[in-house]
């Protein structure tokens, strides 16, 4: 005689689940010779939430450095039961866990904990960012200086601005050991510009009216209206600095001056 088939699984009821500890177990899930595999599958959704919390602790070191273990872990649980992963890709999870930090009430008394976690979110994002060579200075250079002020600029595909009403470069560099702990002044703003380069992640502070400009420049804005908009943020602001840094950083792939009354658009690296 045959073997009797399987019962079919529910595998929506079966994913679902994993991240609800209230749920029962489906029904249909058995061991070996059809026993109760309840126990199995509690095992599983306990080990599906735990790494789901050890790989938000790996791309958030700083957020779990400033939070403490307890803390931090209990938070992600919150996330990862609320925001369940939609993609297979690992490195994709936790996109929107600065935002749950955003919301998370536990966390208000740490009111910069948000853009840290935004500034660690964008760099692992640059980390998989497509690879790109980062514009030469001398393709900038070669832009007559009466078309200068209507250059374009193409932004790298690992660039990120995270701008902040904290200290955000230096609370993030502290806590991912990258400079030594010092004492900040929490009402000092700061930015930091996230890019890669070549094959590393580089983080680079930014002053506010610096991120104004590069998220401006990044979004489409000329050379001229960028500067404009910094300006308006500091009237001190170093247009060269600025732009010495952002390129030296890697920020921008391609460049693009109009020709003959607009009718060039095209880019250069």
């Amino acid at each position: 005689m045959p073997p009797l088939p399987e019962p079919a699984i529910d595998t929506a009821a079966f994913s679902a689940g994993l991240l609800d500890p209230e749920r029962a177990a489906p029904p249909h899930v058995a061991g070996p010779h059809g026993k109760s595999a309840v126990k199995r599958y509690n095992v599983y959704r306990n080990n599906v939430t735990v790494s789901l919390i050890d790989a938000l602790a790996d791309i958030f070191p700083a957020v779990l450095k400033l939070t403490g273990e307890n803390f931090f872990r209990a938070m992600a649980r919150e996330h990862v039961r609320a925001s369940p992963p939609t993609s297979p890709l690992l490195f994709r999870y936790g996109e929107d866990f600065p935002g749950f930090i955003a919301a998370f009430d536990p966390a208000r008394p740490l009111p910069y904990l948000a853009d840290v976690a935004r500034a660690e979110r964008a760099w692992l994002t640059a980390y998989h960012a497509a690879d790109a060579d980062p514009l030469e200075p001398a393709r900038l250079a070669a832009i007559p200086p009466e078309r200068i002020a209507d250059a374009r600029f193409a932004a790298h595909p690992a660039f990120a601005v995270i701008a902040s009403p904290f200290p955000v470069f230096r609370i993030v560099s502290m806590n991912r050991d990258l400079m030594d702990l010092a004492p900040v002044d929490m009402s000092e703003a700061e930015a930091i510009l996230v890019t890669r380069p070549a094959d590393k992640v580089t983080v680079t502070h930014l002053t506010p009216a610096a991120a104004r400009f590069a998220d401006a420049l990044a979004g489409g804005s000329t050379l001229g209206e960028a500067a404009g908009l910094a300006l308006e943020t500091d009237p001190a602001f170093d247009l060269n600095g600025a732009l010495t840094a952002l390129l030296s950083a890697g920020a921008f792939a391609a460049v693009a001056a109009p020709d003959n009354g607009g009718d060039d658009d095209r880019f250069c690296q």
